[in-house]
């Protein structure tokens, strides 16, 4: 089994390159959907997380926003939540591995790959990445975003050209569909996986 992880700064398109690999058939992990779970109504970590940040849960239901307010202004707070969060993630990745250990592919969408040391559990990494003018186009049209939360988000991301140099391949999502479609296809093909689906 090749163990393939997705990564990209925010607005790269990720997850529209994560569905693209899902139709050919090969299975997607996705950290960020896991996250949301286990922070979400009744998910595991709503109590621990109420716990450590006192304010940020109401009637069993976190909200995110004022936990983001409190950890995007203190990095030690940060890394405290992503000590009990990556733990957690990382319990059911493995089920997600054991679930599909007779696929000869997997691929695990993992936006903070780079940030959090995490290449190495990996045989291939995949970089998804567009022009920068592109990206904070994207970014900027998202609900609650402005400039200096982007930023902000910037400032805690590995560089986008740092990444593409540690990258095993890159997918230019700068583009149209069919053509980023393409490149997928050609990673593929060069794992010797070719169509799946």
């Amino acid at each position: 089994m090749i163990k393939i992880a997705l990564t990209g700064s925010i607005g790269m398109g990720k997850s529209t390159v994560a569905r693209m690999f899902e139709a050919a058939g090969v299975p997607v992990f996705d950290a960020d959907a896991v996250v949301r779970e286990l922070q979400g109504p009744g998910g595991a970590l709503v109590e621990k997380i109420g716990a450590m940040f006192p304010g940020t849960v109401r009637s069993r239901t976190l909200d995110r926003d004022i936990l983001a307010r409190i950890v995007l202004e203190d990095r030690s707070k940060l890394a405290a939540l992503e000590a009990l969060v990556h733990p957690a993630v990382r319990d059911w990745r493995q089920s997600f591995i054991d679930k599909h250990k007779d696929m000869p592919a997997l691929i695990f969408e993992i936006p903070l790959l780079f940030e959090t040391g995490g290449e190495m559990e990996f045989d291939k990494v995949i970089v998804v990445s567009a022009p920068a003018e592109v990206q904070r186009a994207r970014v900027l049209a998202r609900q609650g975003m402005g400039a200096a939360k982007l930023e902000s988000i910037l400032a805690r991301q590995t560089p986008d050209a740092e990444k593409r140099q540690r990258a095993d391949f890159v997918v230019d999502t700068g583009t149209d569909l069919s053509t980023t479609e393409r490149q997928v296809r050609d990673i593929l093909d060069c794992l010797g996986l070719g169509s799946r689906g």
